[in-house]
């Protein structure tokens, strides 16, 4: 006996009738009187050769083969109404430049640039790496269209998220017990480095800086090598670290806050989809 695809259109009717209660309430739902109704979920019962509903006087409930089908019958409906949206879309197209700090590129951009080229397979995103402050000047001078920055407390910046702020340290060398605190900071100018330095400052703990400089392994190597500490934005902390904090004697450490900034300029759709893409990517949606 040939086996056909399950229609989608009395499925469609099918999970009506189950939220609604009955037939008359599902009719508006799906614009079909309630006769019509009333006969394509006989039509469905007679595909699948059971009956699917418990009919009493005033409702109708789904009995354990209904129940079971109202699962896939939801699923299938979900993936025909996301096909469709994504076919119907515009095959947006075009070139975004977007700028991020070393730290957010290695946690933050790979899987979300990889989700971002599937939804936009004819967008190319040409990634600028510079600090917070370059970036900043870049979206400014219209150098580039967007950039992921750290916002400094004198910036009016959306805060469209919070990163934890962590120490980090050889896990096998005790630099924190040296005095004056030998520290690995970011160039100045950076968000990260002010936060290092007025942590270390309010509490009163001496340091010195052994390390200057904007590249991320650059900084994690001098930390590995149990010459220095370092603050690292806490997904960004590589395997071969050890988060420490107040239990070695260190201060704690204002998390820092992410913007997504735009030149007013570049209002082409591509910039404007990784726009949306990369706020929601930020809030955690």
């Amino acid at each position: 006996m040939a086996q056909y695809p399950l229609d989608l259109d009395l499925l469609r009717t099918f999970v009506a009738v189950v939220e609604s209660g009955n037939f008359s309430h599902a009719a508006p739902r799906i614009g079909r009187s309630q006769s019509a109704v009333s006969m394509q979920m006989q039509r469905l019962e007679e595909e699948l050769g059971r009956p699917l509903l418990v009919r009493m006087p005033r409702t109708v409930v789904p009995n354990a083969a209904g129940s079971d089908l109202l699962v896939y019958a939801r699923r299938l409906l979900k993936l025909s109404d996301e096909a469709r949206a994504r076919l119907s879309r515009p095959e947006d197209a075009g070139t975004v430049r977007l700028g991020v700090p070393d730290d957010y590129a290695a946690f933050l951009l790979p899987s979300v640039l990889a989700r971002f080229a599937e939804d936009y397979p004819r967008v190319t995103v040409e990634l600028v790496c510079e600090p917070s402050r370059l970036l900043t000047a870049a979206v400014e001078e219209g150098r580039i269209d967007l950039a992921i920055v750290t916002r400094l407390p004198t910036q009016p910046f959306e805060v469209l998220r919070q990163e934890p702020f962590v120490w980090v340290g050889a896990p096998t060398r005790v630099a924190w017990s040296f005095d004056p605190l030998p520290v690995a900071l970011f160039e100045p100018g950076c968000a990260a480095r002010a936060n290092v330095i007025d942590a270390l400052s309010a509490a009163g703990r001496a340091y010195r800086s052994t390390y200057s400089s904007s590249s991320l392994l650059g900084l994690c190597a001098v930390v590995q090598s149990g010459l220095a500490v370092a603050g690292l934005a806490a997904s960004s902390v590589p395997p071969t670290l050890a988060v420490i904090g107040e239990a070695q004697g260190l201060p704690a450490l204002e998390p820092l806050e992410m913007s997504l900034i735009r030149h007013p300029a570049s209002d082409a759709a591509a910039v404007s989809r990784l726009d949306e893409f990369l706020r929601k990517a930020l809030r955690g949606n």
